[in-house]
């Protein structure tokens, strides 16, 4: 490889690197949240206790348990207070994930992907009427795997069985950590509350690496 090649490669992985370095210490959970209330006329979800409700499926899920915490820590936030003996709200957490291999822009592959993809850039000098340099990269690479992450909140009136507020939020990225981006979604989930805006939203969540 001649000296300006070289050079010029040396040069690329240092403003790759110095990129790379800038934006390491946090990342941005990007979440997409639905909510909907639907409080009765003279009750206010402001400092409402609670208590968690599980459905039979979830019993024996040890990870029920984790859920509930996280849950726990983001109603925390916004005010809600957890008091099993006199509690006016009863709380049924909902969570899933999987996972899928990506195409470049993140998104599931379909049918027909190739198992490999190639990049292959030649590198040289040529004469003529002028000289020119083309410096590149070759590989191989798998398809890189993506995880796509739900949670929901259901929130009933213990006095009247009514869903008072209920709340989805999901996310799909690179992030194999289940723990920390749970939850970001549980944050992200009670985000407004307890007026929420209408309709679809997005809401983004600062994690650290």
């Amino acid at each position: 490889m001649n000296t300006i090649v070289r050079r010029f490669l040396w040069a690329l992985a240092a403003a790759a690197l110095g990129l790379l370095s800038g934006c390491a210490s946090v990342r941005l959970i990007d979440s997409d949240v639905v909510s909907v209330t639907a409080v009765p006329a003279g009750m206010s979800l402001q400092s409402a206790t609670y208590r968690f409700e599980r459905l039979p499926s979830q019993a024996q899920n040890p990870e029920a348990g984790l859920a509930e915490q996280q849950a726990q820590a983001a109603m925390t936030a916004v005010g809600l207070v957890r008091d099993d003996v006199n509690a006016q709200l009863s709380v049924m957490v909902g969570f899933s994930g999987d996972r899928y291999l990506a195409d470049p822009w993140g998104r599931p592959l379909g049918p027909g992907w190739s198992p490999h993809g190639s990049i292959a850039i030649g590198s040289g000098i040529g004469g003529g009427f002028g000289s020119h340099i083309g410096v590149g990269l070759g590989m191989r690479f798998p398809p890189p795997t993506h995880y796509r992450r739900e949670v929901s909140l259901i929130l009933r009136d213990l006095q009247s069985g009514q869903v008072v507020y209920e709340t989805r939020a999901s996310h799909a990225g690179p992030w194999g950590d289940s723990v920390p981006i749970f939850a970001a979604l549980f944050q992200a989930a009670l985000a407004h509350f307890p007026n929420p805006p209408a309709g679809l939203r997005r809401v983004n969540i600062e994690l650290p690496r």
